[in-house]
């Protein structure tokens, strides 16, 4: 049940280290399995209405829950989130897409629960592709931000001003993003809803148009 999920998640917040971890491997072991069921439900719903998501499996969309800690200031050994992310290719792709995550409240990697389209990081060769494609679709782009009623567009890290060769217009709010993210933070009643994954489908549904506009700037660039 998701309840245990978040109760292990919670805990391991609190203890994160390995002799607690190997304690309480089989309560891992039990949450990663029924998150695993979730994602495969999700990656499969995602499918339904995006074709270009068709064919992928949990290896393409989950993360290992152990930690690379090699070269980070942070030592601790495991996270306290489980995550999916389903998007044309599989998460190595590159591609923008519809990422599920679960982790309590006031945790240390997104800090709550919540869902994403588009696409974190995009590298400077894509970032300048999606900007382009503002310039010239920028009322599409409106659009599909618009018919994603319950999700809210993420100015995060946005520029003050505009990147060189991007004169002022009225996309600018858009055009200074680093990221080109749709978010809608989680609360318990609908993560312990017994129709998560339809809830979750359909929100993500939402936000094709979206996703669809990012991939089609992404593959742009890619071409050329």
């Amino acid at each position: 049940m998701v309840k245990d999920i978040l109760t292990f998640l919670e805990n391991i917040s609190k203890n994160n280290d390995r002799q607690w971890f190997n304690e309480h491997k089989n309560e891992y072991l039990a949450c990663q399995k029924e998150f695993n069921s979730i994602a495969e439900k999700i990656i499969y719903g995602v499918a339904e209405f995006d074709k270009n998501c068709r064919n992928l499996t949990l290896k393409d969309c989950t993360y290992r829950f152990y930690r690379d800690i090699r070269f980070s200031k942070d030592k601790s050994p495991y996270k306290n989130h489980f995550g999916v992310f389903v998007c044309p290719g599989g998460k190595k792709s590159c591609m923008a897409g519809y990422y599920f995550h679960i982790e309590p409240n006031g945790g240390n990697y997104l800090n709550n629960s919540q869902l994403d389209s588009g696409t974190y990081c995009p590298t400077p060769k894509m970032l300048r592709s999606i900007r382009e494609d503002i310039v010239d679709f920028g009322e599409d782009f409106e659009k599909s931000i618009n018919k994603a009623n319950h999700f809210s567009l993420s100015k995060e890290s946005s520029l003050i001003k505009n990147p060189k060769d991007f004169q002022s217009n009225k996309y600018d709010y858009m055009i200074r993003l680093r990221n080109f993210l749709l978010y809608k933070p989680l609360d318990k009643n609908f993560l312990l809803s017994d129709n998560l994954v339809e809830n979750v489908v359909e929100e993500f549904r939402s936000t094709l148009d979206f996703v669809n506009l990012l991939n089609r700037a992404i593959l742009y660039c890619e071409d050329n």
